[in-house]
């Protein structure tokens, strides 16, 4: 990819709703503002989410036990995320593990119309 594609490339996502994930295993969801050549990118209107702790996990499996009377390897339990709004936030670009782009409903219709088309 050369230079004028890869702008034009990142001025397509600006505006969209990114998934930013971190070496930290945080995750930040937000809509593109900009980025830099350090690959630092700045998000509005974001949320963070943080896996469960430790403990929160051990917790919701004490309390799922109590409620079975035989626990085996198989069984599971759900715990949920943690959340916050943090609204504008610049995530380093040396923390970056991966980034997803969130497709709205339309887009998902429109993408698999082409490939109906294509096949």
């Amino acid at each position: 990819m050369d230079n004028s594609e890869a702008v034009q490339f990142l001025e397509s996502l600006l505006g969209r709703t990114l998934r930013i994930h971190t070496t930290d295993t945080r995750m930040f969801v937000g809509t593109f503002k900009c980025t830099d050549t350090d690959r630092n990118i700045i998000l509005a209107g974001t949320c963070e989410y943080r896996f469960p702790s430790p403990s929160a996990i051990k917790a919701a499996a004490d309390a799922s036990s109590k409620d079975k009377t035989q626990v085996t390897k198989a069984d599971t339990v759900k715990v949920d995320m943690t959340s916050r709004l943090i609204g504008l936030v610049v995530v380093p670009g040396r923390y970056i593990t991966r980034i997803e782009v969130e497709e709205s409903p339309e887009e998902v219709r429109l993408r698999e119309q082409r490939k109906g088309i294509a096949t």
